[in-house]
């Protein structure tokens, strides 16, 4: 074999096979390098990510087509499991991503429930800043926490606004619970914490999906809900008040690597302009064209930021 490869023909062939070989590597690494690098380079992609659940995917749609619309290139990364985005935000495999306030404080962080929205605001800014070199920018209004729903007719019947309201005359209601409301900490303990002893007429365990069904069939006359679900645009159905803060703010913002922010210093500005239109309310009415309606997400989002697009400008 080794008299074989002492040819000068095969020598002349092994090299230039040699030779291709290396450039086609050095080549490839190059790609790759050029790909990864998403931190010294300013005219590379800005990794937009979410989570896997509507609101999550309409507001990282929504961040995208904002920085796109300022020029900056954007890859999208919605749709992440919320167990792993955390941590493909801190590796770098995502840019920035929309979170919650209440998630990034007891969650994220392990630190104990607090019910000021500033308080709450302001730790997780400056935890996340010392721990992860990630910044968040403005919080939105919106406002993703626990809630309890009541049907209108029980609601103008019992003259029910609030959960106040609502332990006063709960032996006049049956509940609807997902099995777990009546056994977590944070579900009706806390609420008989903070507003006393709520003694309801029945409490049944139905499926999550099926909660607003079961109330507009007369079988139960409240549940608890997300406070910004799609359901909730429909006027049949009223969102209590939670009067006493019993349960943590959720309040959504874009947080991005300090290191991406530093490089693109105007997408503060940009993100910021977006979470300053949005409201509770608002982000109703974005999920119900989702989840009531159908439309797709990524309609509802260019939808809604060309209904903006002039005034976030200004």
């Amino acid at each position: 074999m080794l008299d074989r490869l002492s040819h000068p023909v095969l020598r002349k062939i092994i090299k230039s096979l040699t030779l291709c070989f290396a450039v086609s590597l050095t080549a490839i690494m190059g790609m790759a390098l050029v790909a990864c690098d998403n931190s010294t380079d300013g005219s590379t992609s800005v990794q937009v990510g979410s989570k896997d659940f509507t609101e999550n995917l309409i507001l990282g749609e929504l961040y995208a087509l904002a920085l796109e619309d300022q020029g900056i290139p954007v890859e999208r990364r919605l749709g992440l499991s919320t167990a792993v985005v955390h941590e493909a935000l801190i590796n770098g495999d995502v840019d920035l991503f929309p979170e919650y306030t209440g998630t990034g404080l007891m969650f994220i962080l392990g630190l104990p429930m607090e019910t000021d929205p500033q308080v709450v605001f302001d730790t997780v800014q400056r935890e996340y800043a010392e721990q992860f070199n990630v910044t968040w920018l403005d919080k939105a209004a919106v406002n993703n926490s626990f809630g309890i729903v009541i049907t209108r007719e029980i609601s103008e019947r019992y003259n029910i606004t609030t959960i106040s309201d609502f332990q006063r005359e709960a032996s006049n209601l049956r509940f609807a619970s997902q099995g777990t409301f009546e056994v977590r900490e944070d579900g009706l303990a806390l609420l008989e914490e903070v507003y006393g002893p709520i003694e309801l007429a029945s409490l049944a365990a139905f499926d999550n999906a099926l909660k607003y069904e079961v109330l507009r069939g007369g079988q139960a006359d409240a549940t608890v809900a997300y406070t910004t679900e799609g359901q909730l645009a429909d006027p049949y159905f009223v969102l209590l008040e939670d009067d006493r803060r019993a349960w943590p703010p959720y309040n959504v913002a874009p947080i991005i690597r300090t290191e991406v922010l530093e490089l693109h210093p105007e997408i503060a500005a940009i993100l910021n302009a977006i979470s300053a239109d949005l409201t509770s309310e608002k982000m109703i009415e974005l999920n119900a064209q989702v989840d009531v309606e159908g439309q797709r997400f990524e309609d509802v989002a260019r939808n809604y930021f060309d209904s903006i697009r002039d005034s976030i400008q200004q």
